[in-house]
């Protein structure tokens, strides 16, 4: 009894000439959208045409194997990007069979493909030789596969590792002098000691990614000449989410001698901190940081930080003070406490209530609006609501100003800047609008 196509998994050309086929992809020949039109091989199931583009997304169609090798490379000619995630690929001859086979391959994704401990014959990966962007997230490959890999990509740019569960770096003896980028996010690594073998495996390494990874300190014992040495060109890091707790680590990042970008969020250290003081107090430590956290550092907020982070450590003793401290004292000099003003209004006042002959002191709510007030005022001055009006009169300005009247049922009593000892004057609705010591009809 033969087994089924999903019990066998499906080819690489299958995969292809169903998806692309004419029947299912509209025949285009010059139409900007990068597609390009191929002959097939003499035999091939795609008698009249194939439709291919140059970045080729063949994700999760079950693909364990690559097929005829002629037609991948006919089909394939003018691939530069292919995308082979979430499939069944677990045979490295089956993979290096397509990738042979596309001779402009630029860019390769095989995440999610199961090749946990299974080894890539150094003879084989000669094939990779073009490959500039490799993702191999989520595959549990074996460090002795990424080496033979990076020893036989010598246009390797970026490699992508996150996801595959190592606790540890095995180191290459062979270095790779083109690697860039090096993303290892969601890993298990947790020593510097492990991250330090980067620097002699990737000796340009331009951005290292270690989010997502419990990173517990950057321990070196003469960190300035070693992470020079091993980290030249380290221009980005990102730290995001390890688990660094100490000032001394942030300041270790200065020793990256070309560092201008660093991110940070979500450490231990700056969880007691607000958001401004963790950022201001970040930006102070490294001063050769341009972009923290994706937000470009300007110099008004630099001097703003190093101005902050003064004042931040003037109540500790000179033996806890961070040599940091001492660099920017000798810059800004020593610096008073900022005052601490309180803009925001008073919540209450005490004021002269008047109505008729009398008046009344009373302390108001003055987040209240000025309906609110005169719903509080009905049982004491024996009106309705809607049946007064009010006058407010400031102490010190009421007799140049005169009696201001309080028109908006929706204004805040704060917003009239009152204070204790003014005054409110109610006035029935029957009554003249005006308010004045001497009748106007004399």
């Amino acid at each position: 009894m033969e087994s089924s196509d999903e019990e066998e998994g499906r080819t690489f050309v299958q995969v292809v000439s169903e998806k692309y086929n004419p029947e299912n992809f509209p025949y285009c020949r010059g139409n900007g959208m990068g597609v390009v039109v191929v002959s097939p091989p003499q035999g091939s199931p795609i008698k009249d045409r194939l439709n291919l583009p140059s970045v080729l997304v063949l994700d999760g169609c079950g693909i364990s194997k690559a097929g005829d090798k002629a037609e991948v490379a006919t089909f394939c000619a003018h691939v530069v990007e292919l995308d082979l995630s979430h499939n069944q690929l677990q045979d490295w001859r089956e993979i290096c069979t397509i990738v042979s086979n596309i001779p402009n391959l630029d860019f390769l994704n095989l995440s999610m493909n199961p090749l946990s401990g299974i080894e890539l014959e150094p003879g084989l990966a000669e094939v990779f030789s073009r490959v500039r962007r490799l993702v191999l997230i989520n595959t549990r490959v074996t460090w002795d596969t990424v080496h033979t890999l990076t020893r036989q990509t010598p246009e390797l740019e970026e490699l992508f590792l996150c996801l595959n569960d190592y606790d540890q770096v095995a180191e290459s003896p062979v270095p790779c002098p083109s690697l860039r980028l090096l993303q290892i996010t969601d890993n298990q690594l947790q020593e510097w000691s492990e991250v330090r073998k980067f620097g002699p495996m990737y000796p340009c390494l331009d951005t290292l990614v270690l989010s997502n990874n419990r990173l517990s300190s950057v321990e070196e014992d003469t960190p300035q000449d070693t992470l020079q040495r091993l980290f030249p060109n380290l221009r980005s890091i990102n730290l995001n989410n390890s688990g660094l707790n100490r000032w001394e680590d942030i300041e270790r990042l200065n020793f990256f001698p070309k560092l201008e970008e660093a991110r940070l969020m979500g450490i231990p250290l700056l969880q007691p901190y607000t958001n401004k003081e963790r950022r201001s107090l970040t930006v102070a430590q490294l001063p050769s940081v341009t972009v923290l956290n994706g937000s470009v550092v300007t110099e008004g907020e630099r001097e703003d930080a190093e101005r902050f982070f003064i004042r931040h450590y003037l109540d500790c003793s000179e033996e806890t003070l961070p040599q940091r401290y001492h660099v920017l004292v000798s810059k800004y000099g020593q610096l008073a406490p900022l005052a601490e003003v309180d803009l925001r209004p008073p919540c209450t006042a005490t004021l002269e209530v008047r109505w008729g002959e009398r008046t009344e002191a009373l302390s108001l709510r003055l987040e209240q609006t000025v309906g609110e007030l005169k719903k509080e005022l009905r049982a004491l001055v024996g009106l309705p609501a809607n049946g007064m009006r009010l006058y407010y009169i400031a102490r010190e300005l009421g007799s140049a100003l005169g009696p201001e009247e309080m028109k908006y049922s929706s204004r805040a009593l704060h917003s009239y800047m009152i204070q204790d000892g003014d005054e409110i004057l109610v006035v029935p609705k029957t009554k003249s609008r005006t308010i004045s010591s001497t009748s106007s009809d004399s």
